[in-house]
Parts: C-alpha cells; sequence; structure tokens
C-alpha cells in the first residue's frame, strides 16, 4: 500500500515538474518571439490601457501571438507595475519580451516643441496649434483668458515664456507647455536679477525683462547684446528717448508690412519710443538668458547711438555727428541686402498673425 502510494505521489510531482517545465518553456517562447513588423511602428497606450487588452489587440493585429502566456506573465511577475501613458517605438526584429521591458521603464516617445528667442505671443500660440501632437485646449480663448488659466489673469503674456526646446509626450496639452516655459521664464529673470550689476535703471525685475526684449528684437551679433543695453542703459539715465524700431513694429500690430515709414514713426501708440519717454509697457518678444542677462549687465562706455550696418551687426557712436555720419554710410546708401534688423527666424506655419 505504501509502496502504491509512493508511486502515485512520484507521479503526481512528475506530472508537476512536467506541467511546469512546459509553461516555463511556453513563457519563454512567448517573450521570445519577434515582433511580426517590417518597418518602426508607434504604439500609441493611452490612459485606461491595460497590458492585457494590448496584449489581445496586438494579437488581433498580427504583430504578436500567444498572447494568453504573455497575459499570464505580466499577471505572474508584474501585476502593481504602472503601465505609462504615451507612445511607445516598436522595431523590427525586437521581442515582445524587450516590448514588456519598455513597458517597465516607461519609454515612452518624446516629441519636441521649440519657442524661438524673438518671437511674440502670437506666434507661440501658432506654434501650439501647428502641432498635430499637442492637445488643443486654448485655441478659440483670449491671451487675457489663457494667462487666467495659468493663474495670472493680471499679467499681459508677451516674454512671459522662455524660449527653449520642450520635451514631451503625445497628448500633452497646450497649456501644460505654456505652464512649463512660464516657470522657467520666472526662474531665469529671478536668478539674474539677483545677481545684477548695481546702479541700473529698473525698479524691479519685470522693467529688465522689458529691457531685455528690445535687447532680443534688436541684436543680430550674440556679442552686441551688452554693448546694445548699455546704449539704452545710458540714454534712459540721460532722460533721451530710446528710439528704437521694434517696438513701433510691434506697436503696429497687423498693420506692420515688412518696413516703417518716417509717418510710422511719428504715429502715437503705447510702444513708439520714437514719442514715448522710457521703457513701453510691455516686453515686445520671448527672450533668452543671453538677453537678459545683457539688460542686467550692460556694457560700460559712453556711445548713445549705433546703427545697423546691414549684416546684423552695428556701428556704435558717442555722438549725434558721428552717428548722423553712420547714418549716411549705412543706411542712405543701402546694399540691395541691407538689413536694418536681426535676420529673420523661422515661424510656424501659418503665422500670418505673426508681428
Amino acid at each position: 500500500m505504501i509502496r502504491k502510494l509512493s508511486f502515485a505521489l512520484l507521479g503526481v510531482v512528475l506530472l508537476a515538474v512536467l506541467a511546469y517545465g512546459l509553461v516555463a518553456w511556453k513563457l519563454h517562447a512567448a517573450l521570445e518571439q519577434p515582433l511580426q513588423l517590417d518597418e518602426v511602428r508607434m504604439l500609441e497606450v493611452v490612459s485606461g490601457d491595460t497590458p492585457s487588452g494590448l496584449f489581445q489587440r496586438l494579437e488581433r493585429e498580427g504583430v504578436l501571438r500567444d498572447s494568453f502566456w504573455l497575459r499570464l506573465h505580466w499577471r505572474l511577475n508584474l501585476s502593481g507595475q504602472t503601465l505609462h501613458s504615451g507612445e511607445y517605438r516598436l522595431l523590427a526584429g525586437m521581442t515582445a519580451g524587450e516590448l514588456i521591458g519598455l513597458w517597465q521603464r516607461g519609454e515612452v516617445v518624446q516629441h519636441t516643441l521649440t519657442i524661438v528667442e524673438g518671437w511674440n505671443f502670437r506666434q507661440v500660440r501658432t506654434a501650439l496649434q501647428a502641432s498635430p501632437l499637442v492637445e488643443q485646449t486654448i485655441a478659440d480663448l483670449s491671451d487675457r483668458e489663457v494667462m487666467a488659466l495659468l493663474g495670472h489673469a493680471d499679467l499681459h503674456p508677451e516674454g512671459r515664456f522662455f524660449p527653449d526646446t520642450y520635451s514631451f509626450t503625445r497628448g500633452v496639452t497646450d497649456i501644460e507647455l505654456l505652464q512649463r516655459a512660464f516657470v522657467r521664464l520666472e526662474s531665469v529673470l529671478a536668478d539674474e536679477w539677483q545677481r545684477r550689476s548695481e546702479g541700473l535703471p529698473y525698479k524691479e525685475p519685470y522693467q529688465a525683462l522689458i529691457m531685455a526684449s528690445i535687447i532680443e528684437k534688436e541684436t543680430g551679433v550674440p556679442s552686441e547684446r551688452g554693448e546694445i543695453a548699455g546704449v539704452f542703459v545710458r540714454r534712459l539715465a540721460r532722460g533721451m528717448l530710446l528710439q528704437t524700431d521694434p517696438t513701433v513694429i510691434y506697436g503696429m500690430g497687423e498693420n506692420y508690412r515688412g518696413r516703417i515709414t518716417r509717418a510710422d514713426l511719428r504715429k502715437p501708440t503705447p510702444y513708439n519710443t520714437y514719442t514715448n519717454a522710457g521703457l513701453p509697457p510691455t516686453p515686445i518678444a520671448m527672450v533668452g538668458r543671453e538677453a537678459i542677462h545683457a539688460a542686467l549687465h550692460p556694457m560700460e562706455g559712453t556711445s548713445l547711438y549705433f546703427v545697423a550696418r546691414g549684416d546684423g551687426s552695428h556701428v556704435f557712436s558717442n555722438t549725434l555727428a558721428e552717428h548722423n555720419r553712420a547714418v549716411r554710410e549705412y543706411q542712405l546708401k543701402r546694399r540691395a541686402d541691407y538689413r536694418s534688423s536681426p535676420p529673420p527666424r523661422s515661424a510656424p506655419a501659418a503665422s500670418e498673425n505673426s508681428q
């Protein structure tokens, strides 16, 4: 009797070992199978998707087989694992196990959007709207309503968003990207303000931001930022008008068609620094750290004027007589390729509202 029981128990053990071996072999085979792909494919995982559902979907689409064993593997080994939403890049030759590894590590595809120094807020909004990967939530909102969503309804949006390349995953909202750019600008401005030079004509960081935006629009050669800042700071200190064309252009809005006339320079707008003393009421563009730094660390010197050479650089003068000579040389005898402002920077498509 005991011998019979021993044989029976041995049989059960052998069956268990065989069953375990079979399951292990099946799981291994399922994990090592290559995905049936001839080219790169994006797998989008949205909130609410489960590994079980994704395995079944991929099996229906012929990308993999034996989804039962893959589901079992996840349930036995990864039941507490979070499945991150986003896009996953599937490559030809990738195994099912490697796909699961992507899910474990949350290696979602990162996309980028760039806010360019010198863009205005309209151009920023156009860039957001032009991206099919960004969820649109503010397209029908006014600028003020957008700022209210950010928690700053009392702030003007111009100059408030830091130019940089921002990484994001598919489905990020436009307001989330703006929030990141807003916080970044606040951080950079606060950092630079703490390390500013002494004796500057700014009562608060916002005035430095306004100055930085003018420097950003005036500068075609990065090394000139500090010198241009010095000119404007000295003019403010002496009570002179800033007389800078980019502020006039900004004040013209959609009426600007590529050139300004003497009549434009005389036309009163809040941004016309040929008719209004001091700084304009708001920034006129998005500014990078370099322009902010220049506004807060203007180069020492005696120049009060500058005129564009036509290649993006400038001639700086100490006196009006010197300046007038430079104007005659570089502006009144313009070459065909003369450029009085920095070279144009890429703007997003469909930006007919850009200034």
